[in-house]
């Protein structure tokens, strides 16, 4: 192939590299001219054009891309049509990834003209996401190239979507003097989330003393019944013959590997007990943060083996997020602010949503007292002890965005609202202020919520030091607004669909403080009776 200007009496056939226009006839970049393309910039005064020129043994772009994609042994895994000599390769069900990592190096080794990227070795992936592409640099390659890459990929599976197995797991969570059922219960929650992304179940648990004993007998009973079993100990293990470990052993079972080179995820113990698995969970897993139990439990259920040499060759990557709540940090945490200032709170006012259950007109532009909902709600915010207030619009975004103007507040833009409230979620914490503590999410449908209101929640949060979830609450029984701590803002970007904050409160085992404000931390005003019934007037 040759590239570079071409004189236009040359250009039958050739690849434009750049967009070209002829009169009012354009043709766009990669367009291959055919005669009439010639003589028509050739009317318009075009005397040479920038363009690739191909050999008879050259192959075009989408061509090459296709032939080696075509190439390639894989499970699940769909094949994208080609475009723009790039063909992209999906998973076809949710698992683990896995690739032969020396067939793509030797791949990309042929010539830079050919290139192929994959996801990480082991990545999780849910089903329809992108998992590797294929991509051609030039407008085309030689066929000679091609036939090369083609006759690495018939070497064997070049990669897999390894689908995870809805298995059946028992649980085992051991007791000391002080452990609160609460958070025993928290546990088995975030074991069943995790289970759920993968189809598994979690069958039956038992609870039992810290001591080996008990622990062995349980183990023993509930790998009759289940694929795997999971204990999560009262106290972490401390030596290799401490109570999990033993208790494997004593079943009659094997210690694979006990402690394993990932942070948080250390302590994981990982053996067999009746040809079943069974994992001593670190204390880690009683978060739903990503940690070491994750990396061994998805590659189980995907059918992946997972031996004590994988385990040890987990130390590179495996320096994870920090967990705020794990008891002893890796690094102290880093105060919301110095010693002589109170913690800045920042409110993230959402107002993206359809209101969809009032039947066409939008909650938020509904009149109380002659005012829209959404500005008195943002001026009820910017009267508060808040730092700054960032309402998040999407729903009607130009209508909501002209009732606020002239009020200091910052709009973030969500255009992903149509997938629910965690999308707002996100886009709100995303452009709170980098030296914030804290982040108040307020409702934009709760009429009943005053400044007043805001600053009992925002002083008990300072009062708190910053690091405790705030929640307003009526008669005991707990509302809205919530106030987030910087150490949960990490896990909303996690959040997808209608997930709400709530979900972190219950998940994440930090303080809460359930603050009283009254009826109005009760009222929104979902549907027309209600709005009607806090004094609201619908605007079409």
């Amino acid at each position: 192939m040759k590239f570079g200007p071409v004189p236009i009496e040359q250009a039958e056939g050739a690849v434009l590299a750049h967009a070209t226009a002829a009169g009012e006839r354009r043709f766009r970049k990669a367009h291959r001219l055919s005669s009439d393309d010639v003589m028509a910039l050739k009317a318009a005064g075009v005397r040479e054009v920038v363009a690739a020129v191909l050999s008879s043994d050259d192959l075009g772009e989408d061509t090459a891309a296709a032939k080696i994609a075509a190439g390639m042994r894989h499970r699940n895994v769909e094949v994208k049509p080609a475009a723009t000599g790039r063909v992209n390769l999906h998973a076809a069900t949710a698992g683990i990834f896995t690739v032969e990592a020396k067939m793509i190096d030797a791949i990309n080794a042929v010539d830079p003209a050919i290139t192929v990227a994959t996801l990480a070795q082991h990545a999780p992936v849910e089903k329809g996401q992108m998992v590797a592409t294929v991509k051609i640099i030039p407008f085309a390659v030689a066929a000679s190239l091609v036939d090369a890459v083609v006759k690495i990929c018939a070497g064997g599976e070049i990669f897999a979507v390894n689908a995870y197995r809805p298995v059946n797991v028992g649980v085992i969570q051991t007791t000391l003097p002080g452990v609160k059922p609460s958070v025993l219960d928290k546990t088995l929650r975030v074991t069943e989330a995790r289970l759920s992304r993968s189809g598994g179940r979690l069958t039956a648990e038992r609870r039992t003393p810290h001591e080996v004993a008990p622990v062995a007998e349980a183990a023993t009973a509930l790998a009759r019944g289940n694929d795997m079993v999971v204990i999560f100990g009262a106290s972490a293990m401390s030596d290799f013959a401490d109570v999990v470990p033993a208790a494997i052993e004593r079943a009659g079972g094997t210690v694979i590997r006990a402690g394993m080179p990932v942070d948080p995820g250390n302590l994981l113990v990982l053996g067999t007990l009746a040809g079943k698995r069974i994992i001593g969970a670190p204390g880690c897993a009683r978060s739903p943060k990503e940690n070491g139990f994750d990396w061994v439990l998805d590659r189980l259920i995907a059918g992946l083996d997972v031996t004590a040499r994988d385990i040890a060759g987990m130390g590179v990557g495996g320096l994870l997020m920090e967990i705020p709540t794990r008891p002893q940090p890796r690094e102290p945490l880093p105060a919301p602010q110095s010693a002589r200032s109170e913690p800045r709170v920042d409110i993230v006012l959402l107002a993206a949503g359809r209101s969809s259950r009032m039947g066409g007109p939008n909650k938020l532009l509904a009149l109380f007292d002659g005012e829209p909902l959404v500005r008195r709600t943002a001026e009820r915010a910017l009267g508060s002890k808040a730092a700054s207030t960032i309402v998040v619009t999407g729903h009607q975004r130009e209508r909501v965005r002209s009732v606020l103007s002239g009020l200091d507040v910052r709009l973030a833009d969500n255009p992903d609202f149509a997938d629910g409230l965690a999308s707002s979620l996100k886009a709100g914490i995303a452009q709170v202020a980098p030296d914030a503590a804290g982040a108040m999410i307020v409702l934009g449908d709760m009429p009943g919520v005053s400044s007043k209101d805001l600053d009992s929640l925002i002083d008990a949060f300072r009062r708190s030091g910053g690091r405790a979830v705030v929640r307003a609450a009526h008669l005991g029984k707990r509302g809205n607004p919530v106030l987030l701590p910087r150490s949960l803002f990490l896990a909303v970007s996690h959040l997808e669909g209608d997930t709400g904050a709530r979900h972190l409160v219950e998940a994440e085992g930090l303080d809460v403080i359930d603050v009283e404000i009254g009826q109005g931390a009760s009222i929104d005003v979902d549907t027309r009776e209600a709005l009607e019934g806090a004094g609201g007037v619908l605007q079409d």
